[in-house]
């Protein structure tokens, strides 16, 4: 049997998944977050009358007649797919918005039953409906629902009904068979009408006790945080807060504990092997994998703890004011409000922050979202920022902070030059969102969230990372005669050789020394690998020091080892964040933009802007931090200064472009 839950975004849907199936999916406040439909079993303390039901879980959508592109999946699956049963999902606490899409739905002749969803809320509004009645009149059953509760839920009627209806066909309780769905003004007719008969109908069911023409608590912190200009410094501050309880004070605390149990793994494994195993053996093993996949593990505490506070303020409604707050910033260099979301989602994981760039309808503003989404640091980032933060910046949390609000910087940058480019300089954009009421954030939902992520980052660890770390020693240990590079002679590696003219190129940036340049290499397969590849070819064992926190090897700081300025490592910190993401975010992006042309474009513009940005960061903090530019300032200053010429050129012709469509128009 297999069960649809349909309903409008932020009706709770994707949650009422979750507790139907015991599967935890992502939640988050702002539609499009689901983009696909995703599956699952009914759980069997639900399902008393042993029969398997598959639950579909779709995107949110206010009407039948697509918009957007995950309507556009809700409205084909429902109308093409013949579900068994349709549950639809109505925001008790926003009725009549909501009972517009079950009025349609009920039109389609599948069995629907009406889940009203947030039932526990209504009441502390002071507001009854009249369940029985309601149901009369849409003709189908109706079930209260609290999916957020573990308890007394409504979950078992809601699938005992659902059982019950599968054979019983609803009788729609509007009649729209005389849309003429070819006239715009039929169509409109249609829905005027079928607004007038929801807005009727829920005038007999509902009783309200509370007026909505009294400012509420919300709309008073939505004046403040949501603010044009507070909400940015506000945004700015919270960010601060987040990276210091995260890299600063818990997250660090547990890291110390982890790595204390890598050290034991590490010299368990170093017993096991004995003195008299091969040396090469115990250095892939030791160095290679144990070494790199710790080194990069041990800032799993630093980063799940970042994901709990994110999931907080996911779940209380904060990251969609968000949105809100940046929706005026980002009309302004032509891209649509509905940018914000991938990007959001983005700071998770880059892959399914560029596939959410699929919801956006305009084909320039998508394809612009999903080349600037890897811009803004993701979960697999945070290891590099914790290192760098830590090593050469005490772990101020300025420096995480400060990374995001460059992210930021940079996206707006790239995304008024791409639309000065592509010559759609005066497209008008429209971003309209449904901001969630702010609630108490669940601990469980965020917990389960930072497992989920932290499970995801752990499977990574144990085999791309592991693969790669080992690919790594192993080159750094032979050169190409396959012979044993003696210690102190690691330039002749294979690693070194394949890294020194990259090396070469970095520079005018600051670390031009192949073992930095064969971390960045790797850290397009994945940039935890930066962390990892930087641990085994300068043989840092230990990143966490017990004591104070400080990133130690062998008594040495990890920037002694390294060797770089902090103006050279922030300058190293920026150029792993904003060049092109691991090679899975640009098969994704490949998919979204579905041009070649485009995805090498992107491509090129990333190591551009990241080249450029890091440029700038070296020499501008070499010439205050020391008087003087930094070493290749002319080759630098003259690679940079060709790609603004070839950026300036294509902006001209963009606007050449844009005159030329702007005259044919009139």
């Amino acid at each position: 049997m297999k069960v649809a839950l349909a309903g409008n975004p932020n009706s709770g849907k994707t949650t009422l998944f979750n507790a139907l199936t015991g599967k935890q999916e992502h939640v988050a406040n702002w539609a499009g977050v689901t983009i696909e439909k995703k599956e699952g079993k009914i759980k069997n303390s639900l399902n008393t009358a042993n029969v398997q039901m598959i639950v579909v879980d779709l995107p949110g959508a206010y009407s039948m007649s697509p918009f957007t592109s995950e309507e556009s999946i809700t409205s084909d699956y429902v109308s093409k797919e013949a579900p068994d049963v349709i549950i639809n999902i109505v925001d008790a606490t926003n009725l009549s918005r909501s009972l517009f899409f079950t009025t349609q739905l009920l039109e389609l002749g599948v069995p629907v039953v009406v889940a009203l969803n947030k039932a526990d809320l209504i009441k502390k509004k002071k507001t009854t409906i009249d369940v029985d009645a309601l149901s009369q009149l849409l003709g189908c059953p109706v079930i209260e629902t609290v999916a957020t509760k573990a308890s007394e839920n409504g979950l078992e009627q809601l699938v005992a009904t659902a059982l019950g209806a599968k054979a019983q066909p609803p009788v729609p309780p509007f009649d729209s068979k005389e849309v003429n769905h070819a006239d715009q003004s039929s169509v409109e007719a249609s829905d005027k009408k079928r607004y007038e008969f929801v807005k009727s109908m829920v005038s007999k069911v509902e009783s309200r006790q509370v007026t909505s023409n009294k400012q509420t608590k919300q709309d008073s912190a939505d004046r403040i945080l949501a603010h044009k200009w507070l909400g940015i410094p506000i945004f700015a501050v919270v960010m601060w807060t987040v990276f210091s309880i995260s890299q600063t004070y818990a997250g660090p605390w547990l890291a110390d504990l982890l790595v204390g149990w890598i050290d034991l793994f590490y010299g368990w494994v170093e017993g096991v092997i004995g003195e008299e195993a091969s040396p090469l053996l115990a250095s892939i093993v030791l160095d290679g994998m144990i070494g790199g996949v710790g080194a990069v593990v041990g800032f799993l505490p630093l980063i799940m703890v970042l994901f709990f506070l994110l999931a907080l303020l996911e779940d209380c409604g904060y990251m969609a004011r968000v949105a809100v707050v940046m929706d005026r910033f980002f009309k302004k260099v032509g891209l649509s409000g509905r940018s914000i979301i991938p990007m959001i989602i983005g700071t998770g994981c880059a892959i399914p922050g560029v596939m959410a760039a699929r919801t956006i309808k305009n084909e320039r503003q998508r394809r612009t979202t999903a080349m600037l989404t890897p811009f803004m640091p993701c979960g697999a980032k945070l290891p590099v920022i914790a290192l760098f933060s830590g090593a050469f910046f005490a772990d101020s949390a300025w420096v995480g902070t400060s990374m995001y609000f460059v992210g930021i910087g940079i996206i707006l940058l790239g995304a008024l030059m791409v639309t000065r480019i592509t010559g759609e300089k005066n497209v008008r954009t429209y971003f309209i969102m449904e901001l969630p009421e702010y609630k108490f954030p669940s601990i469980a939902r965020a917990t389960l969230s930072m497992l989920s992520r932290g499970k995801a980052f752990i499977i990574k660890a144990g085999t791309i990372i592991l693969l790669c770390n080992t690919a790594v020693q192993i080159m750094q240990t032979f050169n190409w005669k396959f012979q044993v590079v003696a210690e102190g002679a690691e330039h002749t590696s294979i690693l070194a050789s394949i890294a020194s003219p990259f090396a070469y190129l970095l520079i005018p940036l600051g670390f031009g020394v192949w073992q930095l340049a064969a971390a960045a290499v790797t850290g397009f397969i994945a940039k935890e690998n930066v962390v990892g590849t930087l641990a085994v070819v300068y043989g840092i064992t230990n990143f966490i020091d017990t004591e104070e926190f400080a990133l130690v090897s062998d008594g040495q700081s990890v920037a002694s080892v390294i060797g770089l300025s902090s103006v050279a490592a922030l300058s190293y910190l920026v150029f792993n964040l904003f060049t092109p993401p691991c090679f899975a975010a640009i098969g994704a992006m490949n998919s979204e933009m579905e041009n070649k042309k485009w995805l090498w474009g992107a491509i090129a513009f990333q190591f551009g802007l990241g080249y450029a940005v890091a440029f700038i960061t070296y020499q501008a903090g070499a010439l205050i931090t020391t008087g003087a530019v930094g070493s290749g300032f002319i080759p630098g200053f003259f690679a940079v200064a060709v790609m603004i010429g070839i950026v300036v050129y294509l902006i001209k012709k963009g606007n050449q472009k844009a005159d030329l469509k702007l005259a044919l128009n009139q």
